[in-house]
Parts: structure tokens; sequence; C-alpha cells
């Protein structure tokens, strides 16, 4: 039973929470001892360590880890395009993704997505494939693989692409088994706090491809030859993760698996329930894609008024709902309306999915008993 409403009532269940077991705990702060008695805080034996055992997770010859996802981002960009590229990007995205074309020097070109699976599908990449185009981003919005990759690395070979993945949101996911990141030429990871395991903040680049992983260690740390070296070789930046950020990344790593599974049987739970509530239905996963359901996402009936309906379960409920996966999509952001002279009705789909979409509150820590309780109160508070 919902309590008795009141305005203003205090948050009951968070749209995310990271979870770092208590064991893990102790484990961390005894490595943190190590590097604190070492003296040795960045590029280290975590780093290498972290960077290791991701590459062997995702089934990637290399990775490196880096200070964000945003730099993992611009890095992998860096090593792939010259000034002036034109880089096809699907629109409903974080405003990192082309803004990190821009950092790279490229031109970013925004396609409409499905509004079943939210991601870009073949159809709409060949209308934006012309002579300047050199290479495609995919991302997997809210931990759903784009279920089109086949399809979308076919077209990417015919014209000589690139294909680069934009999997912060996809630790672990996979399509036919094969894991987000090792499905393009180089896989892009953010450790922010909400996503499914974090590093407290930092990025992973993964790729099979020997030239990108080694401009990638060259240019996270200024452009430096080598670690210990003073010779500028490219413009890099600091884009390090240090030791600290490795060891908590190492640590979520191991527990990812567990982590999806849990996080699997609070989406079957919400796809049951939600059936039997008016008003709002379920993002279906495709049946070959394994989610770790970042985000649950589901659509509500038009008519719904989604503010009213976030300020009324936080207000009368104490349940708060996370930002969309993204309103406004990249198109209708006031940077890119002013940059690039777009304008609502430009990308129909990836509009709709915005203004219609709601995320869930899920995390991995998440009980039955609040899992009921976001229900409930849906129920509530839905015209």
């Amino acid at each position: 039973m919902l309590e008795k409403p009141r305005l203003d009532m205090e948050v009951k269940i968070s749209p995310a929470k990271p979870f770092v077991p208590e064991e893990d705990i102790v484990a961390i702060l005894s490595d943190f001892r190590k590097v604190f008695e070492s003296g040795f805080f960045t590029l280290g034996r975590y780093g290498r360590i972290f960077e290791e055992a991701f590459s062997k997770y995702i089934g990637t010859q290399f990775a490196v880890s880096v200070s964000s996802g945003t730099s993992a981002l611009e890095i992998a960009l860096r090593s792939l395009i010259k000034q002036g590229d034109e880089i096809i990007v699907p629109t409903n995205t974080f405003i990192a993704t082309p803004n990190a074309v821009l950092f790279a020097g490229g031109k970013p070109i925004f396609a409409d997505v499905s509004t079943e699976t939210l991601c870009l599908e073949p159809e709409s990449l060949l209308e934006k494939i012309n002579p300047r185009t050199r290479g495609v981003i995919i991302v997997h919005i809210g931990g759903i693989v784009c279920p089109h990759m086949k399809e979308l690395r076919e077209i990417c070979k015919d014209h000589g692409l690139f294909l680069l993945e934009d999997a912060a949101h996809a630790h672990g996911s996979s399509l036919n088994g094969e894991k987000a990141g090792n499905l393009g030429e180089v896989g892009c990871f953010s450790f922010y706090p909400t996503k499914v395991i974090t590093a407290g903040e930092g990025g992973m680049i993964t790729t099979n491809n020997k030239e990108i992983w080694e401009k990638a260690l060259i240019l996270r740390d200024q452009g430096k030859a080598s670690f210990s070296g003073n010779q500028i070789v490219e413009l890099g930046s600091n884009w390090r993760m240090s030791e600290l950020h490795a060891i908590v990344g190492l640590y979520q790593l191991r527990r990812l698996e567990e982590f999806i599974e849990r996080r699997n049987k609070i989406a079957q739970r919400y796809d049951e329930r939600l059936t039997k509530i008016n008003g709002v239905k379920p993002l279906r996963i495709p049946q070959n894609v394994r989610s770790n359901y970042y985000k649950y996402i589901a659509f509500l009936d038009p008519a719904i008024d989604r503010e009213k309906l976030k300020d009324c379960l936080k207000k009368r409920c104490g349940v708060a709902l996370s930002g969309e996966v993204y309103d406004p999509p990249c198109h209708l952001q006031p940077l890119y309306k002013r940059l690039l002279g777009f304008h609502e009705g430009k990308y129909p789909n990836a509009e709709t999915i915005a203004k219609r979409h709601i995320c869930l509150p899920l995390y991995t820590q998440m009980t039955n008993e609040e899992v009921e309780y976001v229900l409930n109160s849906l129920r509530e508070v839905l015209p």
C-alpha cells in the first residue's frame, strides 16, 4: 500500500545508485594503501591490470584506460579522422558523442533512429553517406546493443567507413553472444557513477587495431612518445586514468556479470507488471540482444504529460525518475541549432522517442519491494 500522499515527499526511490559491496570496499582500501605507499598514482600496475581484464572480458586484443567516456570518444576519433571529415551520429545520444567529433576536428552529421530499437537503422545510414563521410558512430542506448550491427558493418565496409561503438551504456551487453565494444573498429566505455559499473570517473577504449591502441596510449598522456620521456609527438591532453580509479573499476568489473543478472531480474519484474498498467508500455528488447539494463525504458501514451507525471511521482510518492535518453535529441540542443541550423521535424522518430519515454528506477541493489512500490506509485499517478 502507498503511504498517504503529501507534498514534497523525500525521495524514497532514487533513479540510480552506485553499488560497491562491503567486502570489495575492504579490498579496495587495502589496494589504495599499496598505491599510497608506492607513490605511483597514475599509469601504473593497476591501470594495466584493469586494461588487461577489461579487454579479456570484452574479447578484444587491446584496451586503453582513460579519464572519462568523453575522452575515450575523442581519443578514438583523433585516431581515425582528419580535419573536416563527416561522421554520422544518431541524434538521440548524449551531447558528448557529437561534441567529441567536433573536438577531434570532424563534423557530426545527425541521423534518425528506429522507434522500436532506439538505434540507427541501415536505411537511415545509407541516406546520409556522401563522399565526405569518413565513419559512423553507433550508440547502444540504455544497454541495448544495436540489433542491425551486421548490416551496418557491411554498409561501412562497402563504403570504406570506420564503425565506432559508443558503448557508454553497454558494459557486458551483447548481440548474438558478441559483447559490445568488440562489434566495430573501436569501442568507447564510460565509468561515470550512474553506469552499471563505475570507477568513480573514467573510461575505456577497446579495439583489435594495434595502430589505434598505440596512438591512444600516446594521446592520453599529453601526446608523449613515452611516459618517462618528454618528446611530444601528437597533440594530446591529460586523459589519464589514476591508479585509484583503476582499482575501483577492476573490482567493479569482477562483479559485472552478477550485477547484470540482478538487473535483468528487476527488468523482468517490471515487464510482467507493466502489462497490467494502462498508459505505459515497456520497450521490448530484441531476442538476439542481452541488455545490461543500464536503463529501463518505457513509453507513455501520447496523451500523458511526462513532466507532470514525473513531478507527481516525486512529490506524492518519493519516486525519482532519471533523465531521458535523450531529450532533447542533439539536433534540437541550442548549441547544434545555432551551429548547424536544425529545427523540429527534421528527425521525427528521435523526436517522438524523446517526448514519450520514461526511464524507471533501476539499480543493482534494488529490492523486489522497491520495484513493487514504483509500480504501485505509477498506478496511483497515471490518469
